[in-house]
């Protein structure tokens, strides 16, 4: 809103590519620019998918969401389960936030915002990679950076702040999910969620 006619600004198709331009004309709160140079980042690591059931109260989801975008995520699917709290949430409000996340972090890849899945369903959804579900019973767990194969993708399950049922849990394991551990702590589902998102990029060298 601040610039005028001749001056630079960036702009992204959130795939990568990155375009300078200049404003050219300027038609109220539009503008019109002209190309001065393009240029692509590929991917700088492999693909990281948190399932993550959405918090009680929506802004503490919203600020994982915003804070995750920044470090680096591909994409992010509401799941209810058994204890969920919320059941909904919106869909075009979360996607405005990894929009404008995106740009301040000056990123070039928008992740993807998937609807809310019930997660009996999701467990069916194909995917090759590293299936992980962190959870907080007393069983046997392995540490997520012993946990993920730096060469595949990966997804994530992050249960609400009641966890996973033991019955859900068992449920993912034999859908291929390996249950790991964050660590000693008990942690809130967004504070878990974002402490997957870092130590997960941190395993691709992301960072």
């Amino acid at each position: 809103m601040r610039k005028k006619t001749g001056d630079k600004i960036f702009i992204t198709n959130g795939k990568g590519n990155l375009f300078e331009c200049e404003i050219e004309t300027q038609l109220g709160t539009l503008c019109e620019v002209k190309v001065i140079k393009e240029t692509f980042t590929p991917l700088y690591s492999k693909e990281i998918h948190l399932a993550v059931c959405p918090t009680k109260h929506s802004d503490r989801f919203e600020w994982f969401l915003e804070k995750a975008t920044e470090i680096g995520l591909s994409s992010i699917t509401p799941i209810r389960a058994a204890r969920s709290e919320r059941k909904e949430v919106k869909r075009e409000r979360l996607e405005r936030i990894v929009q404008s996340a995106m740009k301040q972090s000056l990123r070039t890849y928008l992740p993807a915002v998937n609807e809310t899945t019930i997660l009996s369903d999701f467990l069916n959804i194909y995917f090759y990679g590293n299936k992980l579900i962190a959870h907080c019973e007393n069983s046997q767990k392995y540490p997520i950076l012993q946990a993920i194969d730096p060469d595949k993708n990966t997804l994530i399950l992050i249960g609400p702040e009641g966890d996973f049922s033991e019955e859900e849990i068992k449920m993912a394991m034999a859908k291929g999910f390996k249950p790991v551990t964050l660590g000693d702590q008990r942690l809130r589902t967004e504070t878990a969620a974002l402490l997957a998102c870092v130590l997960t990029n941190t395993v691709y060298g992301s960072f």
